[in-house]
């Protein structure tokens, strides 16, 4: 840990609902649910309004459909709304130090010292975050974050989920126990509902509980590396370092795809090409690599890989598919992804690995049978009508800029209005209206206010 209090950390409040209720006027202040919208979607984002009546993350959509009222607006996620608005916030935080770690899109660390802040007391940087947190709110168009400070990461983190929403909490240096050893053990990270679920069994509930464990019992529990792990978060020991870049000597390629994918057969069809595009890539380099990585973006936006290493040094793309498919198949596709990408890294200019692989075309893989969760079946659309979907921006070449409210029995319900007019009026039109087209997200900061 440091003397000062000097690392930030910063997460949007209901970050996609946010975005939502800023960009359509009529939902401000009405529950709002992210995610997806099918029979067996799952919830990405839900609104403040909307969690008081039971709705979150990861819960399945249809349960937040029975718990929330009537008019609570389930929507689809819309990526290049939120990345637009992210980019934002993280130019901002760049403005106070060059060492800015983005954790995902709504969240990231910033190390203060590394900046060119002169004050580090409490009050210092306590002012500075209220700075920060309007600048943001004027930049965004009101979108909220709430803002932690603390010696360490795991202390600005644990700081910035204290007084959510629109929060500030500084920690000050020395008393990091008596904040952390009330709290549920499950807030620390990688304290996950299976380690919580052997952590209780055995009475620890609290970080003070999990403090008074020893060494060897935790590592008893959790195994070597994860248990020394809760033993120093457990004392607020935290020496991880704010990092701005990673570089990687890679060469990858990756997709997102328009809608949520669950189906294992088409994302098999999809890894297949892109380790196709990434050995062609390898050998026009002359490379070849030894660690395979797949990387998933999920439902809620979510990010993790993971990777296989080879005993040797490979550029053949039926290798890569095939580790990639396994990588798949061990992370699962539960509640939808919305990017997948394949990668090679470990470069050398040689592939020894390849010395005896023949041109054929590789065999089709064996079907996976992935257990699916009982749910209402998806409806059937019309072709015209599955164009549409919840939420999604579109523009009529007489009404103008809109988004869609509902779509069923060949028609659909459009709300117009954007990011600075008044809740706009609602039209129900044919769903092959041939003046109906998707649109781009409206930008919040150029859009102007009707006469």
């Amino acid at each position: 840990m440091r003397r000062e209090a000097s690392i930030l950390h910063l997460d949007l409040d209901a970050f996609f609902a946010a975005v939502e209720q800023r960009d359509k006027p009529s939902l401000r202040g009405r529950p709002v649910v992210v995610g997806g919208v099918g029979g067996r979607g799952v919830v990405a984002t839900a609104s403040y309004e909307a969690r008081a009546y039971g709705a979150r993350s990861a819960m399945a959509t249809a349960e937040a459909r029975r718990r929330c009222p009537p008019g609570t607006a389930f929507l689809g996620g819309r990526f290049s709304a939120y990345r637009r608005t992210s980019d934002v916030v993280m130019e901002l935080l760049r403005e106070l130090s060059p060492l800015v770690e983005p954790v995902s899109i709504d969240e990231a660390y910033v190390d203060l010292a590394a900046g060119e802040v002169r004050d580090l007391s409490v009050d210092g940087v306590t002012e500075l975050a209220r700075g920060l947190k309007a600048r943001i709110a004027e930049a965004t168009g009101g979108v909220t974050g709430s803002v932690g400070i603390g010696s360490s990461k795991l202390m600005a983190k644990i700081a910035s989920d204290l007084d959510k929403p629109d929060g500030l909490v500084v920690v000050p240096p020395g008393s990091e126990l008596g904040v952390l050893h009330p709290l549920p053990v499950t807030r620390l990270g990688g304290v996950g509902p299976a380690t919580a679920e052997r952590l209780h069994q055995v009475g620890v509930r609290t970080v003070a509980d999990l403090a008074a464990k020893s060494l060897p019992d935790l590592i008893a529990l959790a195994g070597r590396a994860h248990g020394a792990g809760l033993y120093a978060l457990a004392r607020a020991e935290d020496d991880r370092a704010v990092v701005a870049e990673r570089e990687a000597k890679s060469i990858s390629q990756e997709s997102t795809f328009e809608r949520d994918l669950t189906d294992l057969a088409v994302l098999g069809r999809e890894i297949d090409a892109m380790a196709a595009r990434v050995a062609g890539r390898l050998r026009a380099a002359d490379y070849s690599g030894r660690t395979v990585t797949l990387k998933l973006r999920r439902y809620d936006f979510t990010t993790l890989t993971r990777s296989q290493t080879l005993p040797q040094p490979t550029d053949d793309p039926r290798t890569i598919a095939a580790i990639a498919r396994r990588l798949l198949t061990e992370a699962g596709t539960q509640g939808g992804l919305r990017l997948l990408g394949v990668g090679v890294s470990g470069l050398s200019l040689y592939a020894q690995g390849d010395l005896f692989a023949s041109d054929e075309e590789p065999a089709a893989p064996d079907e996976v049978a992935v257990p699916v969760q009982p749910g209402p079946a998806e409806p059937v659309l019309a072709p015209a009508e599955s164009r549409w979907w919840p939420g999604q921006d579109v523009h009529h070449d007489e009404l103008g800029p809109g988004w869609v409210w509902g779509r069923g029995l060949g028609r659909v319900t459009v709300r117009f209005e954007g990011p600075r007019t008044a809740p706009g009026p609602v039209r129900t039109l044919a769903a092959d209206d041939p003046a109906l087209h998707p649109a781009e997200p409206p930008d919040w900061r150029s859009a102007t206010i009707p006469g």
